[in-house]
């Protein structure tokens, strides 16, 4: 699958760079269909196939670089599967993104309490 479309190199060249910017848009999103990683596009370069974002679902969640380039050739185990870019994805903003992943932490919290709830009865 080709990460960057026509269609998202044109939407990052009007969004341009967003350095200054406190809230910035992430305009794509990669995700590793086997696993936790997901790489979240504000920026792109295309020269050099790079872009910066955030990162999240490794070690630590973290703001950086990363290489289009090398995502469209990893196939991470255990299945070999290439990462991917979810076709679905609308625009977020940082804060949004911030607040939708606690609010989903939240709903498991929730339901693994549940859960142990249920087991001790």
């Amino acid at each position: 699958m080709k990460l960057i479309t026509p269609e998202l190199l044109d939407r990052f060249k009007e969004v341009g760079n967003q350095d200054e910017v406190e809230n910035p848009i992430f305009i794509a999103k990669f995700f590793n269909p086997c696993g936790s990683q997901t790489w979240y596009s504000s920026e792109y370069d295309p020269e050099t196939k790079i872009a910066y974002g955030y990162v999240t679902g490794m070690y630590v969640d973290e703001w950086g670089t990363f290489s289009i380039t090398e995502l469209e050739a990893l196939k991470p185990p255990p299945f070999g599967l290439p990462i991917e870019r979810d076709i679905h994805f609308d625009e977020i903003t940082f804060k949004e993104l911030i607040h939708k992943q606690r609010f989903q932490d939240l709903n498991t919290q929730e339901k693994d309490n549940t859960q142990d709830q249920d087991i001790e009865l």
